[in-house]
């Protein structure tokens, strides 16, 4: 019974991750292209670039504000010593109703650009490459994450010669500035009420017969209700446009910077056009290799092979340590207990077949990461407990594990029914297994060190990742290792004795503990029914063992029945672990002055010169929730907080989330926790890992504290 339910958690890290990606693969849904305006650049003038994205028919791509979901396109440049990128330009977005939602975004094709300068010290005759990484969202009814590795070879002129447009590119580059909103030729003003938003653009030559398909598009992604109508009123004075507040509860906005569309009839014919109203908040451009931001004061800077392998290695060392792994090394105890009896030489082996598992669970998770994200998979490691799947399958594994060593059950004679069977042969296998399980159990904690490595890892050619992990590995390996390798340690275990049976049924406690954990993780993942059907799945697993126990010793009839109920009732609990994902659950509002982390609402934040605080957790890393309950959730800190006004954004990344995921790999992270405290619009300081009280309010002293009245809680006002 053990051994399937072992079979069900891991097989079942891999599907999560492949069938959560659909057998649509991005490449399919979107062509993406990098082009130049002009057919060669000079030295020091600058030139426009675009990023051309074609869909399919009926798939579209994101807005710079997605509207009710989705994900904008983002783009990371890589450039030559000396050039420097601009923001993107953003075309005037269409609304594409979705279900109930509406979101904001382009169909068929769309062009985005963006001005690079070259340096002025530019060698004529001598191409130049960019290259440019693209992240993307494309959405049907569902939507799948992609990536594209853009570049673009242009001949570099000599200076004062004139080098005009690519005749290839003219018109493309016509189009796409055409699509641009332009700054509004009338006055706009913003008039609010409880309920709702009202714009008035004094624009007096506009005539109501010719004006139709009138739509608003905020900047900021909860200013209205998107899927609600747009009122619009023409007449002599101009236009007037109603809309649904998004949130009544917020202060009234004095403007509301946006994009307003409308279609004209003139005489050459119909003409969209697009005009940019209120104060537009910037957005930042990805920082290119050679003009980067100020560096960030974190691990990953300069890593190379070698010292990414390094860092996985200590990483792994300090995993031993980590929460995640405590109830593995109950398990691990009483491993070496049951073989002191052995010979030095049959517990060597035993140290060999657990570090054997260990590199065969990391190398097996990682090449299926690796393998996901090359086929523009959005995720990062300990993706699989994002499904709620694998986390249902390990809480009934470990469940089952804790059941055997209370002694409900009994399979084979060793190690907690853990495959440790009636020869030498099947010991090993239960050692290596062990082995398999610790790395599993592992992955929803980050050690320090282990953070960098695997995020340099996952960015890496396939080969060199797979050093890095193996390294890892070989770090939460090793201490097992040398203790079963050193005869002075193994001389000082007690001998196997009844005693045993006692040790056994303390160390179930750690398991049973580590599976209430995670049905607490599955209820951060489920809604209410699929909480009750896991539930459920923990008494199918009790019964499933009593029914397993009840078969030994009773006649060769009974026997095969009380076998066959329990398997019957593990097919039942796979098939009902399998539906979970159908029930997932909503958002959870924000408490204790917390905001939900998107992308726009930092940037937005930014722009304003707000300082911000980013903690990106989930519900499944213990790391993240220690230092939550340890330090970010003392008083001390939260006084601090709002003591210098610090905006606190929280990114979720319990399910699935690739603006997380994206914005992870912007730092060089494939992994939470990942804190981050902005201090202006230059580059964020990076926090530890592993959090105190006092690292937090020591970097929080930079900022200076706010005057009694401006820190007040709204709430306090």
């Amino acid at each position: 019974m053990i051994r399937f339910l072992a079979l069900l958690a891991l097989s079942l890290s891999g599907l999560a991750g492949a069938s959560a990606q659909g057998l649509k693969l991005p490449s399919d849904l979107v062509t993406a292209s990098l082009v130049a305006e002009p057919a060669a650049i000079r030295p020091g003038e600058p030139f426009t670039v675009g990023i051309r994205m074609v869909m399919r028919p009926n798939w579209h791509v994101y807005w710079r504000n997605p509207g009710d979901s989705g994900l904008p396109p983002e783009v990371g440049w890589s450039l030559p010593a000396g050039f420097a990128a601009g923001a993107l330009d953003w075309p005037a977005p269409h609304r594409i109703p979705v279900a109930h939602l509406m979101n904001f975004g382009y169909e068929g094709e769309t062009v985005l650009l963006a001005q690079v300068t070259p340096p002025e010290a530019l060698a004529p005759g001598k191409p130049v490459t960019l290259k440019a990484h693209l992240s993307y969202l494309v959405c049907e009814r569902e939507c799948v994450p992609g990536t594209a590795d853009l570049r673009l070879t242009l001949p570099v002129a000599q200076a004062g010669t004139s080098t005009g447009t690519n005749p290839q590119t003219r018109a493309l580059f016509a189009q796409a500035r055409a699509a641009l909103p332009v700054p509004s030729p009338w006055p706009v003003r913003t008039a609010a009420t409880k309920d709702r938003l009202t714009l008035t653009v004094e624009a007096p030559g506009l005539a109501p017969d010719a004006v139709s398909g009138v739509a608003f598009f905020p900047y900021a992604e909860t200013a209205i209700e998107n899927a609600a109508a747009q009122d619009v009123q023409i007449d002599s004075a101009g236009l007037r446009l109603s809309l649904v507040r998004g949130n009544p509860d917020d202060a009234a906005p004095a403007t509301l910077p946006g994009v307003l569309t409308f279609d004209e009839t003139t005489p050459e014919g119909p003409i969209r056009r697009a005009y940019a109203v209120g104060e537009a908040p910037a957005i930042a451009a990805p920082a290119t290799d050679a003009l980067a931001a100020p560096p960030i004061p974190q691990e990953e800077d300069g890593l190379t092979l070698w010292s990414a392998v390094g860092l996985a290695f200590l990483g792994g060392l300090v995993l031993n340590l980590m929460p995640c792994v405590f109830p593995v090394l109950s398990i691990k105890i009483l491993s070496l207990v049951r073989h002191s009896g052995e010979s030095p030489a049959r517990v060597r082996l035993h140290g060999v077949a657990y570090t054997a598992g260990v590199l065969a669970a990391f190398l097996g998770l990682a090449g299926l990461l690796i393998g996901l994200k090359g086929a523009g998979a959005g995720l990062g490691w300990g993706f699989q407990l994002q499904s709620p799947v694998v986390v249902a399958a390990l809480a009934y594994l470990l469940f089952g594990m804790g059941l055997s060593l209370s002694g409900v059950v009994h399979l084979g004679g060793g190690i907690a029914g853990l495959g440790d069977g009636l020869t030498r042969r099947a010991g090993l296998q239960g050692s290596f297994f062990t082995g398999v399980l610790a790395t599993v159990v592992a992955t929803p904690c980050t050690a320090p060190f282990m953070g960098s490595a695997v995020g340099f890892a996952l960015t890496q050619a396939p080969a060199v990742g797979l050093a890095v992990f193996a390294s890892l590995g070989f770090g939460l390996a090793l201490p097992f290792l040398v203790l079963t390798a050193w005869p002075a340690a193994l001389r000082a275990l007690p001998r196997p004795g009844a005693w045993m049976d006692v040790l056994k049924g303390v160390l179930a406690f750690p398991i049973y503990a580590t599976a209430a954990w995670l049905i607490w993780v599955l209820a951060q993942q489920v809604g209410p029914s699929g909480l009750l059907a896991a539930l459920f799945g923990l008494v199918l697993v009790g019964f499933a063992a009593w029914v397993w126990e009840r078969g030994h010793g009773a006649r060769p009839a009974w026997s095969w029945i009380a076998r066959g109920t329990a398997l019957a009732a593990l097919a039942g609990l796979a098939l009902l672990t399998l539906n979970l994902s159908h029930d997932r659950a909503g958002a959870v509002a924000r408490a204790d002055g917390t905001e939900a982390f998107t992308q726009a609402r930092l940037d937005a934040l930014l722009a304003e010169g707000r300082p911000v605080f980013v903690n990106m957790t989930a519900a499944w890393c213990i790391s993240c929730q220690v230092n939550e309950r340890t330090a970010l959730g003392t008083q001390a800190v939260r006084d601090a907080l709002s003591a210098r006004g610090v905006v606190y954004l929280k990114g979720d990344w319990t399910n699935q989330n690739p603006e997380i995921t994206a914005f992870l790999a912007r730092h060089g992270r494939s992994g939470v926790p990942l804190y981050l405290l902005y201090a202006s619009k230059t580059a964020p300081v990076v926090l530890p890992q592993i959090l105190t009280a006092g690292t937090v309010l020591d970097a929080l002293a930079i900022l200076p504290a706010l005057p009694r009245s401006a820190a007040l809680a709204p709430q306090e006002r």
